[in-house]
């Protein structure tokens, strides 16, 4: 799944290509995509005519702000945004079609049909779902050492479980999160409410300017992310941890090894976060 450094990633890129572009019509092909309006022709009618004026990013949400409304889109798994030319053939899993008058088109591709968009009145995104149920994004001064180690005190659950809940953060996945950890000294498993606060402002730090440098590098690609313009992400060459199971660690030379932590695989090194090491235990 695309994290905060891939959807930032496809936000800058995509900016550059539709902004200003102006909606003539709009194909859905497969309708479980459209969560608001529940009509999908409503959805179709009252995006004809409005213009692309933005795109911003929560968490891993893209907004695409028009002249009415803001479209709040979640890539999921494997959703990805392309523009074409009217007269380029549809490639497979196209499932929405947005047609500029220009003649060319934003076409959303999904492979597994998981990504999901909401049309909301423009004002109103963050009073309702999906956008009022996200915690501050890393970037975001409510990202305090106060307001995350409030979090962490009110709860028992590992703190890698802490960081994934998007109520909490938003933006994280599991891919940052083992980087982030790893930088700061922090077992995976290590209960939330245990965690000094000199421990959370490490992890705190960390994730900020691990999300950064990744936001410059373009995003980390695993499999298939690319971004709109078919690039590949170059954070990947800078991972310590994850998916380096078996390798040596780039600090310490100990053996990286992958275990399972609420149900995610998770990567460690045994020796620099060994001092955290504790039993799993979950709210």
């Amino acid at each position: 799944m695309p994290e905060l450094p891939e959807v930032e990633t496809i936000k800058n890129t995509l900016k550059r290509f539709v902004v200003g572009k102006t909606i003539k019509e709009v194909t859905v092909h497969w309708p479980n995509i459209i969560k608001v309006p529940d009509d999908i022709q409503q959805f179709k009618t009252l995006l004809n005519g409005e213009t692309i004026h933005d795109i911003h990013r929560k968490g891993k949400f893209l907004l695409f702000e028009l002249d009415e409304y803001i479209l709040v889109s979640h890539l999921r798994m494997e959703g990805k945004y392309n523009v074409y030319d009217c007269a380029k053939p549809v490639k497979k899993h196209t499932h929405v079609i947005f047609t500029f008058t220009n003649n060319e088109e934003l076409r959303y591709n999904d492979v597994r049909k998981f990504g999901t968009m909401h049309l909301i009145p423009k004002g109103k995104e963050l009073e309702q779902k999906p956008l009022n149920q996200l915690g501050p994004d890393p970037f975001e001064a409510a990202f305090t050492l106060d307001y995350f180690y409030e979090k962490l005190q009110k709860t028992t659950r590992v703190i890698k479980a802490v960081l994934l809940d998007q109520t909490v953060l938003a933006g994280l996945g599991n891919i940052y999160v083992d980087e982030t950890l790893f930088k700061a000294k922090v077992h995976p498993l290590k209960q939330a409410n245990k965690l000094t606060k000199k421990e959370a402002e490490a992890i705190r730090k960390e994730a900020i300017s691990i999300l950064r440098e990744a936001v410059h590098l373009g995003g980390t690609t695993i499999r298939s992310y690319v971004n709109s313009q078919g690039d590949m992400g170059m954070f990947q060459q800078e991972l310590y941890v994850y998916g380096q199971e078996n390798k040596p660690c780039k600090i310490c030379g100990t053996e990286i090894e992958k275990m399972k932590v609420s149900g995610r695989g998770t990567h460690i090194c045994p020796n620099c976060q060994c001092e955290n090491r504790v039993n799993e235990k979950e709210d």
